[in-house]
This record gives C-alpha cells, structure tokens and sequence, in this order.
C-alpha cells in the first residue's frame, strides 16, 4: 500500500471515472474526499466500501464546483480532517451539444465553471499545503476533445484546451515544489452515463444497439473499443507514484488511437 499516510481529492467521484479513481487510491491505503451528486444512500454505500477498502478515512463532500466558496471549504476541510490533500484529481465535468449559434449562454457558463475554472480553484486552495509538504499529485480529467475538437461541443471543447493549458502552466509554477501536474486525456469512456444514452440513439436513429457502439459512440476510435474507467484510474494510480516524480506538465491521450491521426 504505497500510499498508505497520504490523502486524496477527486471531484466528479461518486460514480464513473470519478469512483474508479477513488477505489485505485484507496486500494493503496490512500484516505479520500469524494464528491459529487446522486442517491445519498448510494453515496454513503460508496464511501463505506472506500474506507473498508483503505483502512483509512473516507468522507463524502457535497460541494457544488459551479460555486468557488465551496471549494474552498471543501480543500479546508480535507486539510483539517484528512490532514490535508496530497493528491487532488480534478474531475468533475458536465456537457451539452448545439450548434454554437444556438447555445445557450447559461449552458457555456455552467460547463465552463464547471469543468475549467473549479480545477483552478481546486489547485489554488490545494497547492500551498503541498508546497508545505514538498509532495503533491495534481491530476486533471481532459478528454480527447482537449487535443481535437468535434462539432456542436464548443463549451466542452474550450473547457478541455483549457484544462490542457491550465495543467502544463501550473505544472512549471510548481516543479521545483515536488508538486506533479498532468492530465489525462480519454476517448469514450464505458460508464453508465455512455451506456444509459443506446437506448435513446437507437431510437432516434434507426439503429441496432452495435451500429450505435460502432458507428456512431466509437467512430472516432480506431480500436472500435470503449476504455474502461479502470484503465484511466490505473494510469492516475502510477503517476501517483515516486517513480512518476519526472512526469510533469504531461497530456496522456487514452482514447483507443482517436487523436493519433
């Protein structure tokens, strides 16, 4: 358990790449915050299992990254309960796809917000305390979209560039901190958000469930497979470790060859 005595952030968590992250690092005796939305019951069965898992500490926080004050909070209260965050993962993100003429201004707000600026906000309230301790793990979720762009995604898109950007900025302000900063860039992930949308395309398209995986969820992905939340929390895991330490402003595209044309 290497990171046994080390505690962790990961925003967007209790589900999806968010929860896959948090399991790998408490699999590892990590302590974790995790945060997000969903069934208070699924949340708390969650975090239990998180805990038995580490056999240290795991607490749920509920604040809304839309909101800057609760982020601060939030870092404040890993700091007090969890001595702190040693590694953060920034995660959480929304979307929403329309032609940019037709989208909608609060819509570019909330994804912006929500996916761009609460990760500088998490890095602000986060680093001095890493500075303090002369180690820290910063990683962000990106996207494929932070490398290519896709149309009717323009929030989502800048949002992603941004995060790219952000990361390899913050990532020169701390390398002589021991601080790391990199992102990690997957294609279509397998989650149950992705799995939830077939039923629908299918049936707004005329399709059977595979020409919509192939044809439609995958076609950018010459590999014609999903990555799976496990994969991208396995590479989080390793840049979380010492032999990482010279990985530092780093973009790893995980999305099945789409980016390598």
């Amino acid at each position: 358990m290497f990171l046994k005595g080390k505690s962790a952030i990961i925003t967007g968590s209790t589900s999806g790449i968010g929860l896959a992250y948090a399991k790998a690092l408490a699999a590892e005796g990590c302590a974790v915050m995790i945060n997000g939305f969903g069934d208070a019951n699924a949340i708390e069965q969650e975090r239990a299992g998180l805990e038995a898992l580490s056999g240290a500490k795991a607490l749920y926080d509920a604040a809304d990254m839309s909101k800057p004050d609760q982020i601060a909070a939030m870092v404040a209260r890993a700091q007090s309960e969890l001595g702190g965050a040693d590694i953060l993962i920034s995660n959480a993100g929304i979307q929403h796809v329309a032609p940019v003429d037709e989208f909608p201004p609060e819509k570019w707000d909330a994804i912006i917000a929500i996916n761009l600026s609460s990760t500088f906000h998490l890095m602000r309230a986060a680093i001095p305390a890493m500075k303090a301790k002369k180690w820290g793990r910063i990683i962000t979720t990106a996207s494929a979209h932070s490398l290519v762009a896709s149309p009717n995604k323009a929030a989502y898109v800048a949002a992603k560039h941004g995060i790219a950007g952000l990361t390899k900025t913050v990532a020169l302000e701390t390398a002589i901190h021991g601080i790391t900063v990199n992102c990690i860039s997957p294609g279509y992930v397998w989650t149950p958000l992705v799995e939830n949308q077939i039923p629908d395309t299918m049936k707004a398209r005329g399709l059977t469930r595979e020409q919509v995986m192939n044809d439609v969820l995958l076609a950018a992905q010459p590999t014609k497979q999903f990555v799976h939340p496990e994969q991208v929390a396995a590479l989080a895991l390793f840049l979380c470790r010492d032999e990482a330490a010279s990985i530092t402003g780093a973009n790893y595209a995980m999305d099945g060859g789409w980016t390598a044309a």
